[in-house]
C-alpha cells in the first residue's frame, strides 16, 4: 500500500475493509453497467445477464489484486476455500447430491401430504435439467464465493468463529432482503430461512476441511431440483393449505415444511462441523 496508515486502517477495521472493497469494485464495475444499460435497453433480461457477468468478472478480478495487497496472499482464493483438486469436486458432488435430494424430498413429502400433485408429461426436460444445472452452479458459485468465501474470511479476521457465523449468516439473509417494505412483510417468513440456510452452508464448510466446493454443491443442488419441477411445469399446488405453510410464491424455503427441512439439514451439518479436525 502507498500509505501506511491507510493499510493499517484496512488491515485493522472490518468496516473499513468492507467499504474500500465495495467503493473500488462500483467504481470499477461502473463503467460496464452504463454502456451495458445503453446498448442492451431494448432487452432488460439480456442487459441484466450482461452487467451481472460483468460485476462477477470484476469481482474475481479485484479479488486477486487484493489478495496480494492486502493480505500478501497471491492464492487468495484458497484461502476462501476454493481449490480445483479431486477432493474439492468430490465434496461438490455431494453437496449437489444433498441439496437436490432435500428439495425433492420436500415435495415429495408435500404431495404425499395432498399439498400439491406431480404433473408426469413435460417437453425438453432434458433440456431443462441441464439448464438448471448449469444456472444452478452458475448462481450458487458467485453467491458462494461472496458469501461464504470473501465475506466469511473477511469477518473472521475481525471476530471469532462463532460470531463470523451469525455475522455472514444475517448478512447473508439481509442482502436477499432489499426491497420494497410492503414485500419484506409478505415473505417475512423466508427472513429466518435465509439464516438458517446461511448457517448451514457455513457449518458445511467448516466441517468438510473449509472447503468451498460443498456449499457450492448443496446450493446449486436446492436450486436446481427447483428448478426442473417449477420451469418443467411437473407440479402444481392444490392449495388445501396456505402458502406460509408450504413457500410464498412457490419459494419452497420461504414456508413452515421448508424450514423445517432446512432445519434437519443444518442440525447434520452443524454436528459435522462441530467434530470436524480444525483447519
Amino acid at each position: 500500500m502507498i500509505f501506511p496508515e491507510l493499510n493499517q486502517l484496512i488491515k485493522n477495521h472490518l468496516i473499513a475493509r468492507l467499504l474500500l472493497f465495495l467503493l473500488l469494485l462500483a467504481t470499477i464495475w461502473s463503467p460496464f453497467a452504463i454502456a451495458g444499460s445503453k446498448l442492451l435497453s431494448h432487452d432488460p433480461n439480456l442487459m441484466t445477464i450482461v452487467t451481472m457477468g460483468c460485476l462477477f468478472i470484476v469481482f474475481l478480478g479485484l479479488q486477486r489484486v487484493w489478495g496480494v495487497y492486502v493480505y500478501n496472499q497471491p492464492q487468495i482464493f484458497q484461502q476462501y476455500g476454493l481449490r480445483f483438486n479431486q477432493p474439492s469436486f468430490s465434496t461438490l458432488i455431494k453437496g449437489l447430491a444433498i441439496g437436490f435430494c432435500v428439495c425433492w424430498g420436500l415435495f415429495i413429502t408435500e404431495a404425499l401430504l395432498g399439498w400439491l400433485k406431480f404433473n408426469t408429461s413435460s417437453e425438453f426436460i432434458v433440456k431443462i435439467v441441464a439448464e438448471g444445472l448449469l444456472s444452478a452452479l452458475g448462481i450458487a458459485l458467485a453467491e458462494e464465493l461472496v458469501f461464504r468465501g470473501w465475506l466469511l474470511f473477511e469477518i473472521e479476521q475481525d471476530y471469532s468463529k462463532s460470531s463470523s457465523l451469525w455475522i455472514s449468516s444475517l448478512l447473508f439473509a439481509i442482502a436477499h432482503f432489499l426491497k420494497p417494505i410492503s414485500e419484506i412483510i409478505r415473505t417475512l417468513v423466508n427472513f429466518p430461512a435465509l439464516v438458517l440456510l446461511g448457517l448451514l452452508l457455513v457449518w458445511a464448510k467448516r466441517g468438510n476441511h473449509g472447503r468451498l466446493t460443498i456449499a457450492i454443491g448443496i446450493h446449486a443442488g436446492l436450486i436446481w431440483g427447483y428448478y426442473i419441477l417449477n420451469v418443467g411445469k411437473l407440479m402444481e399446488y392444490t392449495n388445501r393449505v396456505p402458502a406460509w405453510i408450504t413457500g410464498i410464491d412457490g419459494n419452497p424455503i420461504a414456508g413452515v415444511l421448508g424450514l423445517l427441512f432446512l432445519g434437519v439439514l443444518a442440525v447434520v451439518m452443524r454436528s459435522k462441523a462441530l467434530t470436524a479436525l480444525p483447519n
